[in-house]
């Protein structure tokens, strides 16, 4: 589940997972640990553009494409849920990372001022050659009172 979900995305978590454009997609963009910023101040950054000058992007583990994500309204629960399937890195290297973020891209060619970033993970992962799976239940989920 989410560490934090930023304030850009909040209650629009359903609509981009449902990937409402022709060419959008959901990223994952792992975070190096070092001078990771706190959630107080990574909530408020916009696009990815902003979280990468506050956060260092782990460019060696590359970004993923999240596959088969759904979105599942649950009335029972009263909620709303939000899944993928797990995401693997293979022959990991580089920095050790301390979280990742979900992002919805809207387009293949979006640029990163364009990225929007959801949710923010923490995850603790310091590559050494072999390949790590990070498995995913509910990568978010949404709720309200009655």
């Amino acid at each position: 589940m989410a560490s934090i979900v930023f304030n850009v995305a909040l209650g629009r978590l359903a609509q981009y997972a449902d990937l409402p454009a022709a060419a959008d997609s959901l990223i994952m963009v792992p975070l190096a640990a070092a001078g990771l910023p706190n959630d107080a101040t990574m909530r408020d950054y916009a696009t990815l553009a902003a979280v990468k000058a506050g956060a260092t992007e782990q460019t060696s583990l590359g970004r993923k494409t999240l596959a088969n994500v759904t979105v599942t309204v649950d009335n029972a629960a009263d909620r709303v849920a939000i899944d993928c399937d797990d995401v693997t890195w293979t022959a990991t290297s580089g920095a050790a990372i301390g979280a990742v973020v979900i992002c919805y891209k809207p387009d293949t060619a979006s640029v990163d001022s364009a990225i929007i970033p959801l949710t923010k993970h923490d995850v603790a992962m310091t590559p050494d050659g072999t390949n790590f799976t990070l498995s995913i239940s509910d990568f978010a989920r949404a709720s309200s009172a009655a």
